[in-house]
């Protein structure tokens, strides 16, 4: 009895967290007459799509595939640079490396908001504006990197250290053991950091906002803030803008749901 009353609490704060998601959806098919009225439907009366007009007309496909290439971008450098960074503070515990993981926490405390005036000038006194994107890309990885070296290097704490010797005995090279034994064992914590990383990217507004002052290199969240107006709010628009930039990202979220449980629960037993 106790397992079903559980079950039925559980779906409905299931319900009530995924209810934002569908209103979303609903709201896409339904008319602006419809989408005001009171008491509302929570069913389209009389269906008709906005889907096409609002991704011809906002031109999203290019804001999508400015948000995509920012969002691989810094990904692929946090990777690149993160994965050997949480590999060296987890195989090294001393006083100093406390003191490298404390400032990295540091740097991922620090608010995007606080950060963007001196990246600004500094950035425009080197130049990397008239490459905006890449200008955000280098503006995001400041906030990602520290993002990902702390959850890495827990996935890489819990891999033994034997191993790593073992290989070493065996006449292994530092390198080969890294890429043979131990990120094999890692990988999982290090994609659901990446993915995690991907979407946060995906998502990024403030030094998109700030670094890039060319329309045709800005990202779909800031193209989302133009339904936004002095005197009047599109909201139809708002809903169906974001029903199509949201979906993309549930799905990829749904087909690496397993990946993603595994590593959030890497090590969880012993």
């Amino acid at each position: 009895m106790k397992r079903y009353v559980l079950m039925v609490i559980a779906l409905i704060v299931t319900a009530v967290y995924l209810f934002p998601l569908y209103w979303m959806y609903i709201t896409v098919f339904k008319s602006a007459a419809e989408m005001f009225q009171f008491p509302p439907t929570f069913w389209p009366q009389q269906a008709e799509s906005h889907l096409r007009q609002v991704f011809e007309e906002r031109n999203m496909a290019r804001f999508l595939w400015n948000s995509l290439l920012i969002a691989c971008g810094t990904t692929g450098v946090t990777l690149l640079v993160g994965t050997g960074a949480a590999y060296a503070l987890a195989q090294v515990q001393n006083r100093w490396t406390s003191a490298a993981i404390f400032a990295v926490l540091v740097l991922q405390a620090l608010p995007s908001s606080l950060m963007v005036t001196p990246i600004f000038t500094a950035f425009k006194g080197l130049g990397l504006l008239e490459t905006p994107r890449f200008a955000v890309v280098i503006a995001q990885i400041t906030k990602t990197l520290p993002f990902y070296i702390v959850l890495c290097r827990a996935s890489f704490v819990q891999v033994p250290r034997e191993l790593r010797d073992a290989a070493l005995v065996d006449g292994a090279s530092p390198m080969r053991a890294f890429f043979g034994v131990i990120l094999p064992l890692a990988v999982n914590g290090i994609l659901v950091s990446a993915i995690l990383v991907f979407l946060q990217s995906f998502g990024e507004y403030v030094y998109a906002r700030s670094l890039i002052l060319d329309d045709q290199y800005q990202t779909a969240t800031v193209g989302l803030s133009a339904f936004v107006g002095a005197t009047k709010t599109d909201w139809i628009g708002i809903m169906t803008y974001s029903a199509i930039f949201v979906t993309p990202i549930l799905i990829a979220f749904m087909l690496l749901q397993r990946k993603i449980v595994a590593g959030l629960t890497a090590g969880a037993l012993k």
